[in-house]
């Protein structure tokens, strides 16, 4: 019983350095991510300030229409239809 106990804590630890491995990986990943968004960040806010477009009003305008989308959802049964580069309405969004 005592081999038995041990053999399978060592199987424990080999599960646990593993899943500390893929933690470490995972957390590099994410930071080579937010990295690489923050730079895409910076342009494409430097791109809206050259075409003089306020940034934080449209994130503001964004934030409002996903707040009223739920409500909105639920009214229409769950269907949503979404503008093509025209504006024009041009299916379900699903």
């Amino acid at each position: 019983m005592g081999e038995e106990l041990y053999s399978r804590i060592n199987e424990l630890r080999e599960q646990i350095l593993e899943v500390r491995e893929t933690v470490q990986e995972t957390n590099e990943r994410v930071a080579a991510v937010e990295n690489r968004l923050d730079g895409q960040t910076a342009i494409l806010e430097a791109l809206a300030e050259k075409e003089g477009l306020d940034v934080d009003e449209l994130l503001t305008e964004v934030a409002i229409e996903e707040a009223e989308a739920p409500a909105e959802n639920d009214r229409s049964g769950g269907t949503e239809t979404v503008p093509d580069a025209e504006g024009d309405a041009v299916g379900d969004a699903e």
